[in-house]
């Protein structure tokens, strides 16, 4: 049975009780605060929901996560990393980059990354939780991504790109360089394509609630403070 958050509260349900159909719906209700955020990621759960609906959170099983010595590069991908084809920065312009992530899609109707939910996350990147990756094309803004890094772990929200491979080219240099942090985990919710073609692959919401006990409260030589 769905689980109605209250504003009061913290707490929620244990993963296990997150329905089968659809998918990973643990709960709705509750609010968009930092602690509130901070509390779900380290259950497990993020929020996803569209204008007007309640707030959603969820936790799927199987899990789409990427270790970072499984990233994919493929050939074309990786003759624009050799070629330096774009510049890439970390923290650089957070508000650009969730803001871009918002955007219309050709592919979809609405966007998930409603003006609460960017104004959320902008108050965790000012907490330090919350980090974003911008790729760049001679100074002008092409693609990019964010997400949130707890201990060695990182969870990626979103991604876009304005052009050929931009948001690839951003993801694997920053999975190359959780890597040399000690990350050990990248996790990417919900399986796509074009994840896939990454290196992303599923494993059991047992094994990812491993992962977080053993992970959210290590560190790593990441500069970035949480």
């Amino acid at each position: 049975m769905l689980t109605w958050l209250q504003r009061n509260t913290l707490t929620f349900p244990p993963l296990a009780k997150a329905m089968r159909e659809p998918n990973g719906l643990l709960a709705a209700g509750g609010d968009l605060s930092a602690d509130r955020l901070i509390q779900a990621y380290r259950h497990g759960c993020f929020p996803w929901f569209s204008e007007g609906q309640p707030i959603l959170w969820w936790s799927p099983d199987p899990r789409t996560v990427l270790f970072p010595d499984e990233l994919h590069v493929s050939r074309s991908l990786g003759k624009l990393l050799r070629q330096q084809r774009y510049t890439v920065t970390f923290d650089q312009d957070f508000a650009a980059v969730i803001q871009a992530c918002a955007a219309p899609r050709s592919y979809a109707d609405g966007t998930w990354i409603t003006e609460a939910m960017q104004s959320a996350y902008l108050q965790l990147h000012q907490r330090g939780y919350a980090h974003s990756v911008e790729v760049w094309d001679q100074g002008e803004l092409v693609g990019g991504l964010y997400g949130l890094a707890m201990g060695q772990l990182f969870f990626g929200e979103s991604m876009f790109s304005r052009a050929d491979n931009a948001s690839k080219f951003g993801f694997a240099t920053l999975v190359r360089q959780l890597q040399a942090w000690g990350f050990v985990l990248i996790d990417c919710q919900m399986p796509t394509d074009h994840l896939h073609s990454l290196g992303a692959r599923a494993i059991p919401r047992s094994d990812f609630a491993h992962y977080l006990r053993d992970h959210l409260d290590q560190t790593s030589s990441a500069p970035w403070v949480s």
